[in-house]
């Protein structure tokens, strides 16, 4: 029974409780409050924080759910797909490596059309071995047919997990939720905990479709003809392109709800910007002590954060970036070979846009390294002042 505390009563009151958390403790916060039927687990740095606290909670009867300790990433991921074809809520959360040997799993999920969540701490890949923050990991993913979710803070974090389970199962394809190593995961915040009756307001219980019944045994995931490939690819593709007005949709429930919102991206000050700077994640919180310093040294300058990846909203990044002439992405990742991957992505969306705009991608973070306000305003002036863009993304140390 260790680390076992007495049952929380809320009441009314209590409505804006808050907790000092960190960005692990937060997507626990969040599974919890989902009533999530089945937690599958295995265990990888830095990501294990998460299944601690669940495992007090279940050893504690608190959980109000399942958890299966699970063999490898793999399996774990195998038993949230299980799950989930039996009309079941379920969650799981992995990193790096972990997120890696999961890769054939997840085609399976999103395959079957499986709305599981999943939680990723982006962590640097091996090799060399590293234990710091790397987005490389969930974005060597993005062609899984996974939805993404690119967290700033530890607030965001919790809200996002009880967004998901909504977003998930509204088009019935998997989501991740993604938070970086250290910088998130184990920082700590105060996070605001939602009361539970309102989030079973927002949240009702989980009404997916049966369709694996042990009673009326059935073949699933059948070998299937060109044409009936094709088919189901196109399907997925249009649930894709779908989810992009549920996600806002359920956005703005939200906020009616718990008085937060976020956005598939946010903008700050892009209206009269000479210049924007593109981030995710954590180093947008960086990002806006910088814009507000450069602001203040006389230069237009706007911030402009991606928060939802897949689906890519190209079209609102085209309308909020149409008018801008230079455009400054920094990239905690890279695709070797090419550039920062959320640069050549927003090259792709723009490529024929009105503005013409010329985007220059900078690599900063990279295997967890700091990114300081003093080092976003020095991509910020080469971005001012460089005339053409490089083809590459600029390394920045």
């Amino acid at each position: 029974m260790r680390g076992c505390m007495p049952a929380r009563r809320f009441s009314h009151e209590c409505r804006n409780m808050k907790k000092f958390i960190t960005g692990n403790d937060a997507v626990a916060e969040g599974v919890r409050l989902c009533r999530t039927q089945i937690v599958a687990a295995y265990p990888i740095t830095p990501q294990t924080p998460i299944y601690e606290k669940l495992s007090d909670w279940d050893a504690c009867g608190e959980l109000g759910g399942r958890m299966m300790r699970m063999e490898s990433e793999h399996s774990a991921m195998a038993a949230c797909l299980a799950a989930s074809l039996t009309a079941t809520r379920t969650f799981t959360a992995t990193s790096s490596q972990g997120l890696a040997l999961m890769h054939e799993m997840l085609h399976f999920a999103s395959g079957c059309r499986a709305p599981v969540v999943m939680a990723c701490v982006n962590r640097s890949l091996a090799i060399p071995w590293g234990f710091w923050s790397d987005q490389t990991d969930t974005l060597a993913q993005r062609d899984t047919g996974w939805i993404q979710i690119y967290s700033e803070n530890n607030q965001e974090i919790l809200d996002s997990v009880i967004q998901a389970y909504r977003i998930a199962e509204s088009v019935l394809l998997p989501c991740m939720v993604i938070l970086e190593a250290s910088f998130i995961s184990h920082f700590m915040e105060p996070v605001e905990i939602p009361e539970q009756d309102l989030v079973d307001k927002f949240l009702p219980p989980a009404n997916l479709p049966l369709r694996f019944d042990v009673e009326r045994p059935a073949f699933i995931a059948p070998v299937v003809n060109q044409t009936e490939y094709r088919d189901y690819r196109r399907l997925s593709q249009e649930a894709m392109e779908l989810s992009l007005n549920v996600i806002d949709g359920i956005d703005h429930e939200f906020d009616g709800i718990f008085d937060r919102k976020y956005g598939l991206i946010e903008t700050v000050d892009t209206e009269d910007a000479e210049l924007v700077i593109v981030t995710s994640g954590s180093i947008t919180s960086t990002a806006r002590v910088a814009q507000v310093r450069i602001r203040e040294k006389g230069f237009k300058i706007g911030l402009l954060k991606i928060r939802v990846f897949r689906p890519f909203p190209s079209e609102i990044l085209r309308e909020a970036l149409k008018h801008v002439g230079k455009i400054a992405v920094i990239d905690r990742n890279i695709s070797l070979g090419s550039e920062g991957i959320f640069c050549s992505e927003l090259k792709a969306a723009l490529c024929d846009g009105p503005a013409g705009s010329k985007i220059q991608g900078y690599l900063a973070g990279i295997g967890g390294t700091n990114v300081s306000p003093e080092l976003i305003e020095r991509i910020a002036f080469d971005a001012f002042n460089r005339e053409h863009p490089t083809v590459r993304s600029i390394w920045m140390t």
